[in-house]
């Protein structure tokens, strides 16, 4: 039950927040624009807030259940940064991250957000597939 379960709830708290988020700011949401806000801009509050809530939401939930997937072995610091570094130029170079073109982009039929998507995910079938 819990396979069906959780991401259906997940699923529909991802929506709701996204809808609430767009209606409320004005804005379509994205984890990396919702950080450069924090990092870069002097409107500092609304997006601490959702990042405080990501880290404390994503927290609580790995505390109060069952964890059934092995943590990664540990990587070297420099690796971390330079593949978050990496992250961040790809997401400026792409228009935006996984989330706002995923989820909020395709939602809203936009072709830009379709294609990245599609990019997104082709990387990450061949980088898995090769890999493995």
């Amino acid at each position: 039950m819990d396979t069906i379960f959780n991401p259906l709830v997940g699923g529909l708290l991802i929506g709701l927040t996204t809808t609430i988020y767009l209606l409320s700011v004005g804005k379509v949401i994205g984890i990396s624009g919702i950080l450069s806000q924090l990092l870069f801009s002097k409107e500092r509050f609304l997006p601490f807030l959702f990042i405080a809530g990501l880290i404390i939401g994503g927290s609580a939930y790995g505390i109060l259940t069952e964890q059934t997937v092995a943590f990664p072995e540990a990587r070297s610091p420099l690796l971390l940064i330079v593949s978050g570094l990496l992250v961040g130029y790809g997401t400026r170079l792409g228009g935006g991250c996984t989330s706002g073109h995923g989820v909020c982009g395709i939602s809203r039929l936009s072709p830009r957000s379709i294609v990245a998507t599609l990019v997104f995910m082709a990387a990450a079938i061949i980088t898995v597939a090769a890999l493995n």
